[in-house]
């Protein structure tokens, strides 16, 4: 059945995106399991091979690569586990230019150009500029260029971070209508249970699962964390970026990046890594870029009352179903919906600011009106703004 589903997708595939992690183009430190020492440019190699072993078979291929500031740790030598917020942006910043370099050294050997393309969360939060940057990504393609994408580190801070490239991987496959995001990994994929409990200890043996229809809490507790100082989110956040490109209707495969085979293994349809997708059942692409690319700057707590609306009868939010605001947001901003139990149901753009909604939450449509007037607006959060999770 997985495999049947596998060439299924396979059909008709035109373009996908590649998410590369640190790991995988990390040197190693001989004798020392799992400590980086800068770029591996024979590991790039390998990559750029395989990248192009897509490219020959008809495909358009984007690659999110992370490392710059892994490359930039190797030419500052810093190689202290932790580092202050200027030095990492300093890192990325020598870091980011050494990568590009040497990708395009590696492409170049086999005659093709590759393009930088760095981005931050408010690239993607604003709408001209987000489809400014599906356009130069799509005029890219057309050119036969191989775009390769990175968080622009040097200038970013917390507040304005997308968070990981797994998640970046994710919203840019959804931006450039890709059929397929693959994700390289430094595992074989998402495993039935904890890999890190020795064999003997349990009486489950460690499998790969094969497909996931279906991001449940199981599903996110087997994915886990990282303890690793040069990647971040680990399996936790390739989980959830499938979970977005699920929700697109576009498949995720996540693969063991080490193999240089798994392009022909991937694409004469064997069960390598795990597979994510529902089917083919899209969101609106507008409602996509709300749930998904959007930054939440606080949150509203609705009654029982008010959460059965939403999700039972795809209802707008009102001003009386609303018991509490949290967070400092304004008119147009993106919120969180949670219901009583504390789960987020919904995420949508606000029609007024906290300092507002905090005088008129738990009032009828009558009352609001008194107070603004006919420059009011009845619903917290229009339904065509409202995306249920």
């Amino acid at each position: 059945m997985t495999i049947g589903v596998r060439r299924e997708i396979l059909k008709g595939l035109k373009r996908v995106v590649i998410k590369v992690g640190s790991s995988i183009i990390a040197k190693r430190v001989k004798g020392k399991a799992g400590v980086a020492n800068g770029l591996s440019v024979s590991s790039i190699s390998l990559l750029a091979q395989t990248v192009l072993q897509i490219i020959d078979r008809g495909c358009e291929v984007v690659l999110v690569s992370s490392g710059a500031i892994m490359a930039g740790r190797e030419r500052l030598d810093l190689h202290q586990t932790e580092l202050s917020i200027p030095e990492k942006q300093a890192c990325a910043a020598i870091g980011q230019s050494y990568l590009m370099h040497t990708y395009e050294k590696q492409f170049e050997k086999h005659g093709f150009k590759v393009a930088q393309i760095l981005l931050s969360h408010d690239d993607l939060e604003n709408r001209k500029r987000f489809l400014n940057a599906k356009h130069t990504l799509e005029t890219l393609l057309e050119y036969r260029v191989v775009p390769i994408i990175n968080e622009n580190d040097s200038v970013t801070v917390d507040e304005i971070k997308i968070g990981d490239n797994d998640t970046l991987s994710a919203t840019v496959t959804c931006l450039i209508n890709a059929q397929l995001l693959i994700i390289f990994s430094d595992v074989d994929g998402l495993y039935s249970r904890d890999p890190s409990i020795k064999k003997g200890q349990l009486d489950d043996p460690l499998e790969v699962v094969e497909h996931v229809d279906c991001i449940t809490e199981k599903i996110k507790k087997l994915a886990g964390g990282t303890n690793s100082i040069i990647t971040v989110g680990g399996m936790h956040t390739k989980v959830l970026a499938a979970k977005q490109t699920m929700s697109f209707g576009i498949p995720t495969l996540i693969v063991n990046g080490f193999d240089n085979n798994i392009a022909d293994k991937i694409f004469e349809g064997e069960s390598v890594g795990t597979l994510f997708w529902a089917g083919h059942d899209k969101i609106k692409k507008r409602k996509h870029w709300i749930a998904y690319t959007l930054k939440p700057c606080g949150k509203v707590t609705v009654d029982l009352g008010a959460g059965k609306a939403i999700l039972a009868r795809g209802k707008s939010l009102l001003p009386a179903g609303i018991i509490k605001v949290e967070g400092k947001f304004e008119f147009g901003n993106t919120v969180r919906v949670i219901d009583v139990t504390g789960t987020e149901i919904a995420r949508g753009l606000v029609n007024y600011s906290f300092r507002d909604l905090k005088r008129i939450m738990g009032m009828k449509t009558g009352a609001v009106r008194k107070i603004f007037g006919e420059s009011f607006y009845k619903e917290v959060i229009h339904r065509d703004d409202l995306v249920v999770l």
